[in-house]
């Protein structure tokens, strides 16, 4: 398995390019910005993008979504409770200061326990609310893609719309009952492991 982690755009998102190999086939997690580094990595590998996966729908986790798909013809992948959010996107930018061009629709809706595979690779997504309706994490091969459910110390936001803090902690409980030597790559910060944040996460004293 090779991950490349891109650290994108003006809110310094982690944008994830995982492929197989083996079979050059790959997805990309969080196009949030920054397209031509992104195809950088895609070309550099000569890899086959079948999916671009949104962890969640804020604006700085898709807005790479558009050339990323026009360039590779992969599919673009979300949890339908972020379906709302993902069709605002462009007022949620705006909102920050930032312009943003529409997004192409998704091309499907993935929910809780679907397989996402990049050729010899499976991930399995998990529903995980809080920090918007429709938070997924990509977990397997050992390690779990958290987008902003859950950061290194810390875990993401609920004040924005469609926040909620009771589903957060709920998310945040059942990601802690992953095996403890888990990597998880968030979406944004540097990685940790499942193990650590057991230990060291501020968030263990709002359960």
């Amino acid at each position: 398995m090779i991950i490349k982690k891109l650290v994108v755009g003006p809110l310094d998102e982690n944008c994830y390019v995982v492929g197989d190999e083996k079979t050059k086939q790959a997805i990309v997690i969080d196009a949030g910005d920054e397209p031509d580094r992104v195809m950088e990595i895609i070309k550099d590998h000569a890899f086959e993008v079948t999916a671009i996966i949104c962890t969640h729908a804020h604006f700085d986790h898709v807005g790479a979504v558009g050339d990323i798909k026009r360039a590779t013809g992969a599919r673009v992948l979300i949890h339908r409770g972020d379906d709302e959010l993902y069709g605002g996107v462009k007022d949620q930018a705006a909102f920050w200061g930032y312009d943003m061009n529409d997004l192409p629709a998704p091309d499907g809706f993935v929910d809780e326990g679907d397989e996402i595979n990049a050729g010899d690779l499976t991930f399995r997504v998990l529903h995980t609310p809080g920090h918007s309706p429709g938070g997924m994490c990509i977990y397997g091969e050992g390690v779990i893609f958290t987008g902003d459910t859950l950061f290194q110390g810390s875990v993401g936001r609920t004040d924005f719309s469609g926040g909620d803090m009771g589903k957060l902690r709920e998310s945040f409980k059942r990601l802690l009952g992953l095996p403890e030597d888990t990597v998880v790559l968030p979406g944004h910060g540097p990685e940790t492991t499942i193990g650590r944040e057991k230990r060291e996460n501020f968030f263990i004293g709002e359960l």
